[in-house]
């Protein structure tokens, strides 16, 4: 198990001039043994940041830490692996999946070259099972497969490199509904037998409840919100969060019973090329200057959430809480707090690996899916 620790990186593209700043300033920890999901709408930054610890975007200002070592300084076997969306796209369509799972295991010399024909196609064989696939299925190609079945093709490629940590990266967004399940098990049951740390990116809140032990919020390049699973999601401080999880998919209502339109604001996302002063959300907020006038603070001063060093932080200088400026706003039906029967109850005793949110075929009333 290893830690993975991204420290105050941004990733700038272009000039400065007419350039764009994708990451700005993110710090964010990966837990030894723990899975961080990673949340947000597009655009806000969250592939960019997952590509900068792999080293497919530059890191302009800040490191990627991994145990204490700067990722770019590592040498030898890439400790960090990552699967991306689409899994066609990340297998080369004219090599047989064992020749490209066996492309990504460590390289040991002459050592690796005496044991290619042997070793090497048994690792084969026991990645595809560890993945649940017939090691028949080596010698084909990745066309002769399906959505799901090339995407446990990517795990056990990434899995082939022996890594410390993970990094999944809308793994399940381009499956249908009745295979997103059945590969979040896998998730799941491969990183508990490995005891792997994982970052898990996704834009389903109950796929990102499902899996992870940690939930971060991502808009516009900054982390706006942090903190365990249940807590964030069930008791969300910043607006965004609540705005997130008040547009995400119910049966016949929104999350958080008596909540009006999400937001509360009709505004267009801000420009990220030319992002706001003080918090970036305040354009779109809810509880900001275009509601309240009085507070004009959030146009000039700019909330970090790393000014906090709780286990759940937001980014928000009105953040819900008892020690927070009008907390009692934040207490008022809509304003983000739920009732206890708009949360995901817990699974029952004996429940060790529940069907997973996606898979649902009637979840209750006012979750998340």
């Amino acid at each position: 198990m290893s830690e993975l620790v991204f420290e105050r990186v941004s990733v700038r593209y272009g000039t400065r001039r007419g350039g764009l700043t994708a990451v700005d300033g993110v710090s964010l920890t990966v837990p030894s043994g723990h899975v961080v999901g990673l949340v947000g709408e597009s655009g806000s930054g969250k592939s960019t940041l997952a590509r900068s610890a792999v080293g497919l975007a530059p890191v302009s200002a800040g490191r990627v830490l991994l145990d204490g070592t700067d990722v770019r300084r590592l040498a030898g076997r890439r400790p960090l692996q990552m699967v991306f969306q689409d899994p066609y796209s990340s297998l080369d369509p004219r090599m047989s999946v064992g020749a490209s799972i066996a492309e990504a295991m460590p390289r040991g010399g002459r050592r690796f070259a005496r044991t290619r024909s042997g070793e090497r196609k048994a690792e084969v064989a026991r990645l595809l099972e560890l993945v649940n696939l017939d090691p028949d299925r080596a010698g084909m190609l990745p066309g002769r497969l399906s959505g799901g079945q090339r995407q446990r093709v990517a795990l056990a490629r990434a899995l082939a490199g022996r890594p410390d940590v993970v990094i999944a990266d809308e793994i399940t967004s381009a499956l249908d509904v009745s295979v997103q399940g059945a590969v979040l098990n896998l998730v799941r049951d491969v990183r508990r037998r490995l005891g792997l740390s994982m970052l898990f990116i996704s834009h389903d809140l109950a796929v990102v409840r499902y899996v992870s032990d940690i939930v971060a919020v991502m808009y516009l390049g900054r982390i706006v919100e942090a903190g365990p699973t249940e807590q964030v999601l069930s008791d969300p401080r910043h607006p965004y969060t609540r705005e997130l999880l008040s547009a995400a998919p119910s049966w016949h209502t929104p999350l958080f019973e008596g909540a009006e339109e999400p937001g509360g604001v009709d505004a267009e996302p801000s420009d990220p090329h030319r992002p706001p002063p003080g918090c970036r959300y305040h354009p779109r907020c809810a509880l900001g200057p275009l509601v309240r006038a009085d507070r004009d603070v959030c146009r000039t001063a700019d909330p970090s959430p790393d000014a906090e060093r709780r286990p759940h932080r937001a980014a928000c200088h009105f953040a819900g809480g008892p020690s927070a400026p009008d907390a009692e706003d934040h207490k008022r039906p809509g304003a983000g707090r739920s009732s206890p029967s708009n949360t995901r109850q817990p699974a029952p005793p004996g429940a060790d690996d529940p069907a997973p949110p996606t898979a649902d075929p009637a979840p209750p009333k006012g979750a998340p899916a």
